[in-house]
């Protein structure tokens, strides 16, 4: 009695799906799709002129665009966004000496506690801490932000597709609404305290432009001039370094390993020839 149970309903539950499936390809085959401002005249992302240095497999970090792109985070987009997983030790990968790293952490004030009174305070930070959130909670962030929560950005390379890319497009994608989509869209706007940019997928976002002219953070000596596009490249390529760290010395292991695998595969093909070298295939008799 289960047996016939089960198949009936496994048959139904058949139909089911197919009459859906059924459905949308009608469904998509016979309505016209209406065409959108979001659709026609969203852009794809795309990295700086020549990419990055880091980009392919035989890339290498530029220690001095990381370091870069981390004081353009400090001076502009630390106002706003988190990095919650990154700890100041870590920026010994961008060639920061022990000293540096300390000083560098105790100029933060990290959540702590009064020895003497146990109530919350705080206190300068210690390499071993993570980088402080400007924000003591998500509700005075979004206060503070038109309603929007600016977004941790430790891991945000990994979180979007083609990240990097996407992080470059994004800060230097700011401007007017193209005379094109008016036209083709005339309804279309940008409404107030949101900021129109080609690079975000409903062309609206709430970020105001973070970089706004060329030389709003001064290099050192000796480094590329500081324009909007060199400043949003720097920091996309350290972001890139929060969120993946290890990628370098990654895709460096990778090729041994890979050399191994040929290795290996040669060598069992020449052990199996060796093997079987002394085995006359049986012929069948007529």
């Amino acid at each position: 009695m289960i047996r016939p149970i089960a198949i009936l309903v496994g048959l139904g539950f058949s139909i089911v799906v197919l009459l859906a499936f059924v459905t949308g390809a009608y469904t998509w085959a016979t309505e016209e799709t209406q065409p959108s401002a979001e659709y026609e005249f969203y852009l794809a992302p795309h990295g700086p002129e020549g990419g990055f240095q880091h980009d392919g497999p035989l890339g290498t970090w530029d220690v001095a665009q990381l370091q870069r792109g981390y004081q353009v985070y400090k001076e502009v987009c630390a106002a706003c966004h988190s990095l919650k997983y990154v700890a100041f030790r870590d920026l010994a990968g961008l060639g920061y000496t022990e000293g540096q790293i300390k000083a560098e952490a105790a100029s933060y004030q990290v959540p702590g506690i009064n020895p003497d009174t146990g109530e919350d305070t705080f206190r300068p930070g210690l390499p071993t801490d993570y980088f402080p959130s400007p924000y003591p909670n998500a509700v005075a962030a979004a206060a503070a932000n038109n309603n929007a929560v600016p977004p941790d950005l430790s891991l945000i390379t990994k979180a979007r597709h083609h990240g990097t890319e996407y992080v470059y497009s994004l800060l230097t994608g700011y401007g007017p609404i193209p005379e094109e989509l008016k036209a083709e869209f005339p309804d279309f706007d940008t409404p107030p305290g949101l900021h129109f940019n080609q690079y975000f997928p409903n062309l609206n976002l709430a970020m105001a432009p973070p970089i706004t002219a060329d030389g709003q953070v001064t290099y050192a000596e000796g480094n590329p001039e500081p324009t909007i596009r060199q400043m949003s490249a720097d920091v996309a390529a350290f972001l890139t370094w929060t969120a993946e760290p290890k990628l370098v010395e990654r895709r460096q292991t990778g090729w041994p390993v890979l050399g191994f695998l040929i290795f290996a595969t040669i060598l069992a093909f020449l052990a199996k020839k060796q093997v079987w070298s002394s085995v006359t295939p049986r012929r069948e008799r007529d």
